[in-house]
This record gives structure tokens, sequence and C-alpha cells, in this order.
């Protein structure tokens, strides 16, 4: 298969990128939030907002062109469970991860603006639960990368 394999690796490092800036900024950013340093946290912030369009947002093209790339390649029908589960979590997390962006340039700019800590406690707990939810998708769509139960049965 030309190209099939140049295409996969780029799928995996995309995929591996995508999780581990994931898992680092978010355990940078909590840390530094609960640090209790304003300041830390200002900065913190500013980097992660400045990681995720360096290197989360081309992982995620990369991983949905890929990813679709690889899909025809492999003759896996559109319309399979597996596919659309899926293609069905990857919108899920992309939705996580929307307003997720959108909070961290929030608490970016809060703290920017010299406010204390304590006035991005809701957005934060947003942030950590769809943060949660998100990365536990992540999970399940390496399960099914790996395994890929219900190929070949349609919806």
């Amino acid at each position: 298969m030309d190209g099939y394999l140049a295409i996969k690796l780029a799928h995996i490092l995309s995929s591996t990128i995508l999780f581990g800036t994931g898992i680092g900024t978010a355990f940078f950013m909590l840390r530094a939030y609960h640090g209790g340093d304003r300041d830390a946290a200002c900065a913190t912030a500013e980097t992660v907002v400045t990681a995720d369009w360096l290197f989360t947002m081309p992982a995620v093209v990369t991983q949905l062109v890929t990813g679709l790339w690889l899909t025809h390649k492999l003759s896996i029908a559109w319309q399979s469970m597996w596919f659309v589960t899926v293609l069905g979590l990857f919108v899920f997390v992309g939705a996580c991860w929307l307003p997720v962006v959108w909070i961290q340039i929030r608490v970016r700019d809060i703290l920017r603006s010299g406010a204390q800590l304590s006035e991005c406690r809701h957005l934060m707990a947003v942030w950590t639960t769809l943060g949660a939810f998100a990365f536990s998708a992540v999970v399940v769509i390496f399960i099914l990368m790996v395994y890929k139960p219900w190929l070949g049965t349609l919806l």
C-alpha cells in the first residue's frame, strides 16, 4: 500500500502529540492554579494557550485527515458501528476541547488584568470537568483503534 505506513505513522505521532500535550498542559495548568501563585498561574495559562495553538490544533487536524484517509484506504465502511463511534467520540472530544481553549484564554485574560485566582474558580471547575470527559473519550478512542470491535457490522 503506497503511502500507507507514512500516513499511519503521521496518525500515530499526531495522536501522541495530542494526548501528551493535553496531559502535560492539563497537569501544569492545574498545578499552577492550585499552587496559589497568581503570577505563576497567569504565566502557565499563557503557555498553555500557546501550546494549544502550536501543538494541539495541528495534531487535531492531522488526526482527522489521516484518520479519514486510513479509514478509506482500509476499506472500512463509513456507516460501520466502529467508524460512527470513533467519529462521534472525536466530535465529542472537540466539543469539550473548544470551550476548554476558550476557558484557558479567559483565565489568562482575567489573571492578566490583575484579578485573583479565586475569580477563576468556576471556570477552572468547568475546565477540569470538560477535560476529564475529553481525556476519557480519547482513551476509549485508543481502545477502539487497537481492538477495532464491530468492524464489518453495520448500524
